[in-house]
């Protein structure tokens, strides 16, 4: 076989008797090989071919991040909304907009955050947040551990600050915590050395999924001052709706709150939103339309609406969204209950719908948070 290599061997051009042309194998730093054909026969052709490829690949391997001059938001902790004001919000997205052409790239992976260590610690069900915490964490190049609830000692009668204890001896850099009561996040950022992000906390707050939700709003309106934005459903219940009111309140936007009376909070009228029972009156002049899965799971020792009758009030479909603005959008956090909550075709209509731009803007929003948080710690342990 002959063989020839280029670049201190990050480049193989190899030729089998047997074979026609010659192959080449591009090995870029800590990236598997590719392997293809040149489609040459003459050597240097393929040389030039090989060669350009390579260049092709180490471009779109490199993302550039330009250097923070001032970074606004120092805090090593995301738990709750209300801890950011609208300049601290507006550096997050900035900062997660560096990430959306590196996640369209072939080649997905940096080394920002390599030597670092992650916890994902989820004590909830959860595909979404976990898997986006997941992809964001290694695309940075951090060492990422899962730890489920049915694994940890708490079900050998541990508790959940000796657990968390246990964890932070290990000097992690991050942990990323989904807990069913309200406010954990908090305490537990109270008690340990590393990073804290409030992956959901019952039905209080979820920062990531707001950041993300402003960050694709962001990406299609530029500007929040005149939007008119609707969330729609079980607002009692729903963490993210509460995040989602601070924030985008916060960033300029006009909210409307639409829902049944019973799953409205009772303290709703001191937040920054105008309510509203009935869905034609609350979509007026709409220009998103946010729907919330509706919470079964916190819905203790009351009876669950009938599913068609809940939809024709409060579900969304194609006639209910021509009470909004002509051209309005449609989003969902996720899980949907489709029928339930939104009508299937809507929900997959990609002229009206951006629910998987906000599962794209999750990862980027992710990674953002995970890199300024670590910087940020890591100049707290300077000082």
């Amino acid at each position: 076989m002959n063989s020839k290599i280029l670049k201190s061997g990050h480049i193989k051009l190899y030729k089998r008797e047997n074979s026609k042309f010659w192959q080449m194998k591009i090995k870029l730093p800590k990236q598997k090989a590719i392997r293809s054909s040149s489609g040459t026969k003459i050597l240097k052709e393929a040389e030039k071919i090989a060669l350009n490829n390579y260049s092709l690949l180490n471009k779109e391997n490199k993302i550039k991040i330009k250097k923070t001059l001032n970074n606004i938001f120092k805090k090593m902790h995301l738990v709750e909304t209300a801890d950011l004001n609208k300049k601290e919000i507006e550096f997050i997205l900035d900062e997660a907009q560096k990430f959306i052409s590196f996640n369209k790239m072939k080649i997905k992976k940096n080394n920002l955050l390599e030597g670092r260590t992650i916890f994902n610690l989820f004590f909830e069900d959860s595909t979404r947040t976990r898997t986006s915490f997941e992809v964001a964490a290694k695309r940075l190049g951090a060492d990422l551990i899962n730890v489920a609830v049915k694994d940890s000692s708490i079900n050998k009668g541990e508790t959940l600050l000796d657990t968390m204890t246990t964890i932070n001896s290990m000097n992690p850099d991050v942990l990323i915590i989904r807990h069913p009561d309200e406010g954990i996040s908090k305490k537990i950022s109270m008690n340990v050395d590393a990073c804290v992000i409030n992956a959901g906390d019952g039905s209080h707050e979820h920062p990531t999924q707001a950041l993300l939700d402003a960050l694709t709003i962001k990406n299609r309106f530029k500007n929040f001052n005149k939007l008119l934005i609707a969330i729609c459903g079980d607002i009692l219940h729903s963490r993210v709706a509460r995040s989602n009111i601070i924030i985008l309140s916060k960033l300029g936007a006009k909210i409307n709150v639409i829902g049944p009376k019973e799953w409205l909070p009772k303290n709703i009228k001191k937040l920054p939103v105008t309510v509203f029972t009935d869905m034609k009156k609350g979509l007026k002049n709409c220009d998103i339309v946010m729907m919330l899965r509706i919470q079964k799971e916190r819905i203790v020792g009351k009876i669950m609406p009938n599913q068609k009758t809940y939809f024709n009030k409060y579900g969304l479909d194609y006639n209910k969204l021509k009470y909004a603005k002509e051209n309005a959008f449609v989003m969902h956090p996720g899980p949907m209950n489709r029928g339930f909550e939104i009508d299937s075709k809507l929900a997959d209509d990609v002229t009206r719908s951006l629910i998987q731009e906000q599962v794209a803007m999750g990862v980027a929003i992710r990674m953002a948070c995970l890199v300024i948080l670590t910087k940020n710690r890591d100049n707290v342990l300077k000082s």
